[in-house]
């Protein structure tokens, strides 16, 4: 049983990434980029927080919560990646509001927020999200076909005296918040193509 608040020594310089989600379901393509994260950024742990319900995306067509945090348990080790149900405990559902509250009861650890490019690109859509950038460093991987258009649109121009080149990725978040593009091999699995293929050929 996964337990929905991660458990660790509370050390000093703890650095810890997040990856939220829907895991809709779980894959492959989520452990490539938690791992590929862990390992550039020189990470602690990484926390997969699975999202009781995102306000951007449709109720329809979307697993249950239990089943989705199981699929993301299957995909941690337990140890250094491990999955999280934390935002039903603290009964968030905007991410903004999930980080003060990670901050408040982690005040030890420094986190660093993991996205791919597709989230850059629809960040100005979330709830008071200058707010999140301005305390939180944050990480962007590819993804196919988001890529470019995320790099040149309104978030990261407006972000853009704060990105610090891929090379100083492991020393986020530093003196101040910041972020960094990871260029790296791009995965082309997703949630959506495997909802799309369970279905079945249309008859």
């Amino acid at each position: 049983m996964n337990d929905p608040i991660p458990r660790f020594g509370d050390r000093r310089r703890t650095r810890v990434g997040l990856l939220g989600g829907s895991f809709n379901p779980a894959h492959a393509g989520h452990r490539h980029v938690a791992e590929l994260a862990m390992r550039r950024l020189r990470l602690n742990q990484v926390w997969l927080l699975v999202s009781p319900g995102n306000p951007l995306k449709p109720t329809h067509g979307m697993a249950p919560f239990a089943d989705r945090l199981a699929g993301a348990a299957r995909l941690a080790d337990g140890r250094r990646m491990l999955a999280s149900g934390i935002e039903a405990v603290f009964r968030t559902r905007y991410t903004v509001d999930t980080l003060r509250q990670l901050t408040h009861r982690f005040p030890n650890v420094r986190f660093v927020w993991i996205m791919g490019a597709d989230i850059l690109e629809q960040l100005p859509r979330w709830r008071r999200w200058t707010d999140i950038v301005r305390h939180l460093p944050f990480v962007v991987l590819p993804r196919p076909s988001y890529t470019h258009r995320a790099l040149a649109g309104q978030a990261a121009y407006r972000l853009r005296a704060s990105r610090r080149p891929a090379r100083e990725a492991p020393v986020l978040p530093g003196a101040e918040p910041g972020w960094v593009f990871l260029p790296t091999r791009q995965t082309v699995v997703s949630a959506t193509a495997i909802r799309q293929a369970a279905k079945g050929p249309v008859s």
